[in-house]
């Protein structure tokens, strides 16, 4: 029985699935068989938007007052007031700061929720936040690749810090500099100073050596490409991704960004055509559907394009089928028109007439950490990333939003590339460190299963076969102007509050909003994530 006799939908690129209802509202293992499935641009990536979908059901609609207003329901809901200082929770949140999943997730959602509809209220006489004000793995789950079990097991002794970043690089200078018998020599002494249990740095030094070691085997490419998918690993690592959606805010609140630009540019719209090219569960989408859904007016006429490439199945654990289920549940329970067309096609592969453009309807195109995986002009002599940016200006979006790591690992050199990383990674890892302890079984699978592969792929891959090319705000500004978009800056009243939901995680995270009224999320002096829009 094939999947069309099997699901009621068959998603693919030429087929779709259209409700409206008047009812009243209610372990991924690393593996060296080069026969198993290819990764590349694929949702197995830990920072993809598959860790980032909120996995929660959808919460019934909320009123439109300000998450600011000291009696805004947005402070029920949330279970603490904007007007304490920074960094503290009420009892009724049920957290202590520092401890695991600060924010509920439903908390969390219905905060999200608020700020869209408030962003799509009608139009005051006094708009407050008018468009001129806005400026401002392994063989085995448990061990690193290669790593014998005295790598992690062995008591783990702090070591000073300036040594294992000098060890690490003194490791990567020697071998790209040819120097084996010195690597080797080095690879053992770092070996016994890093651990997947220790602090920050020793935790990334293990995994960047093992890229290292990968390198000079010439075997990352089959690390991060050849992966074994089965169900019940597809589910482990779902939840994998939780865990780090959820300790990890940064990546929440860049999506948060994303969506308030949406809501904000849609707000008066009665027909909305939202291309999402990395759907995953879309669940990105549900507190904003409930938005669009309270109006005052009557909910628009939405329709929901998503582009998934053909493996990221095996993540999710179904095609796309699942998100097909999950937008025709929310359109009967909050009575809103809703139509989903599922392309399970590469995002590079994405023509105009895939996507149905149709006369009448407003479109936003949102690219959450998927254009460091297109390939650019220094892999492809057809820059598959900027001709993807020129078709998507050639629609003529209302908005289009992106959110990116803000790593700068496309085409520096290898060392400088090496000490991109290492920085980056140790600024992320020292961040989990706020709500999952050391010796946390979950905070090893996560940064395990995760990140790890990412982190080897950076390092030990080269041409095609490396995929994870990370670019910094400005160069995304380059490419961006380059084909036709101009900055759209993001709400400057979602900025304020995501602001005051981070001092509730740690007062270490920072949001920096640039002149062009982008955001930068980072933790203490290093940025990570970027969020902006263009029109």
């Amino acid at each position: 029985m094939d999947s069309h006799q099997l699901l009621k939908h068959r998603l693919t690129p030429d087929s779709s699935v259209s409700y409206s209802h008047t009812t009243s509202l209610p372990n991924s293992v690393w593996s060296n068989n080069p026969g198993k499935l290819t990764y590349s641009n694929s949702p197995y990536s830990p920072l993809s938007s598959e860790t980032l979908s909120i996995g929660y059901s959808p919460g019934e609609a909320t009123s439109s007052h300000s998450p600011l207003e000291p009696n805004s329901p947005f402070n029920q809901l949330t279970g603490y007031s904007f007007n304490r200082p920074a960094g503290t929770i009420s009892a009724q949140s049920g957290y202590e700061l520092g401890s695991p999943y600060v924010i509920s997730p439903q908390n969390m959602h219905h905060a999200l929720q608020e700020i869209e509809t408030v962003l799509m209220a009608p139009d005051l006489e006094t708009e407050p936040n008018s468009r001129e004000s806005k400026r401002s793995r392994t063989q085995s789950p448990e061990y690193p690749l290669g790593a014998p079990v005295s790598f992690v097991t062995r008591p783990v002794k702090q070591e000073p810090l300036h040594l294992v970043k000098q060890l690490l690089t003194g490791c990567a200078e020697a071998l790209n500099e040819g120097r084996i018998d010195k690597f080797k020599m080095l690879e053992q002494e770092t070996r016994n100073m890093v651990s997947i249990t220790g602090d920050p740095v020793q935790r990334v030094g293990a995994y960047l050596l093992e890229g290292l070691v990968a390198r000079h085997e010439n075997s990352g490419t089959n690390i991060y490409h050849t992966l074994k998918c089965s169900e019940p690993e597809s589910k482990e690592l779902l939840s994998y991704m939780r865990i780090l959606y959820d300790i990890c805010p940064y990546f929440k609140f860049g999506y948060m960004a994303a969506n308030g630009a949406i809501a904000e540019a849609v707000r008066n719209e009665d027909r909305i055509h939202i291309v999402d090219f990395q759907i995953a569960q879309g669940t990105q989408w549900v507190t904003l559907i409930q938005a669009l859904a309270a109006r005052p007016g009557g909910p628009p006429h939405v329709r929901i394009t998503g582009i998934d490439d053909p493996v990221s199945k095996f993540a999710r654990g179904e095609g796309l089928q699942v998100v097909s289920k999950m937008l025709k549940e929310m359109s009967k329970k909050f009575n809103i028109p809703l139509e989903f067309t599922g392309l399970p096609v590469y995002a590079s592969e994405v023509t105009p007439d895939m996507l149905d453009i149709r006369p009448g309807e407003a479109l936003a195109v949102n690219f959450t950490l998927l254009l460091h995986h297109t390939p650019d002009e220094s892999v492809d002599v057809n820059n598959p990333r900027d001709r993807l940016l020129r078709m998507v200006r050639s629609l003529s979006p209302k908005v289009v939003t992106i959110v990116e790591q803000e790593s700068n690992t496309n085409t520096t050199l290898f060392l400088n590339r090496f000490m991109e990383t290492l920085d980056y990674y140790s600024a992320m890892f020292e961040s989990i460190d706020v709500t999952l302890p050391r010796e946390s079984k979950e905070r090893i699978n996560v940064e395990q299963h995760c990140l790890a592969k990412d982190i080897v792929n950076v390092i030990a891959c080269e041409g095609k076969g490396r995929v994870e090319r990370h670019e910094l705000l400005g160069k995304w500004k380059s490419r961006l102007t380059m084909a036709g978009f101009k900055p759209y800056p993001l709400s400057t009243y979602v900025n304020s509050v995501i602001r005051k939901l981070l001092a509730c995680y740690s007062e270490k995270y920072t949001l920096v909003e640039t002149m062009e009224g982008a955001m930068l999320l980072g933790w203490k002096n290093r940025s990570l994530i970027s969020a902006s829009a263009w029109h």
